[in-house]
């Protein structure tokens, strides 16, 4: 596949994307900072073409928004952003991203499992010492009868190990979904996911 064919797919993908909402996780996130902090920071990582990320601007945070993909972000860029919206677009792997000092919202909807589980757990380790007490993470991690479960490179976690990573925080959202339906690029898939919006006190 050549560079402009990958191009197009991924754009045909999140052409069919661009329309939903924000995730009920990250507007439960945002809704619980109030009022929101000072000079806010958020940190989207796995952020696709924006449906999260502009959610966050349009409320006046500031927003770095990680992707591997580069249409991901030229597509988000492009969206009618907030005027003074403060973005920086990274073009990285999730793994190899630090969480910056002054961060108080890491968000990663559905994008944080799609690491193999020795970068998952470090990236996780790495979140939870960056957000400083009153921060917050939302996002979804996948669970055992997921129908990718055992694909390389994700990861899946029983439901009494994402309690274990989650120690310490408080969770104002732990639900668990199991339900059959479709990807946005027509699969069928069952879905198993945690969705999560935990606070560190």
């Amino acid at each position: 596949m050549t560079e402009n064919e990958e191009s197009a797919g991924w754009a045909s993908y999140y052409s069919k994307l661009r329309d939903r909402p924000p995730r009920r996780t990250l507007l439960m996130a945002l809704d619980r900072f109030d009022p929101p902090p000072a000079a806010a920071l958020a940190l989207d990582l796995g952020c696709g073409d924006g449906r999260d990320a502009v959610e966050m601007l349009r409320r006046g945070w500031q927003v770095i928004a990680v992707d591997a993909e580069p249409e991901a972000l030229r597509l988000l860029q492009a969206r009618p952003l907030p005027p003074a919206s403060v973005l920086t677009p990274i073009v990285s792997r999730l793994e190899d991203v630090p969480v910056p000092v002054g961060v108080h919202l890491v968000n990663s909807s559905f994008a944080m499992p799609l690491c193999d589980p020795s970068a998952f757990h470090a990236l996780w380790q790495r979140i939870r010492d960056g957000l400083p007490g009153g921060g917050r993470f939302s996002g979804q991690w996948y669970g055992p009868r997921d129908s990718w479960a055992g694909r390389p490179g994700i990861t899946f976690l029983e439901r009494g190990q994402a309690l274990v990573l989650l120690d310490g925080l408080e969770l104002e959202m732990f639900e668990e979904e199991e339900s059959d339906g479709v990807t946005p690029r027509g699969k069928a898939k069952h879905w198993h996911i945690y969705h999560i919006v935990a606070r560190k006190p």
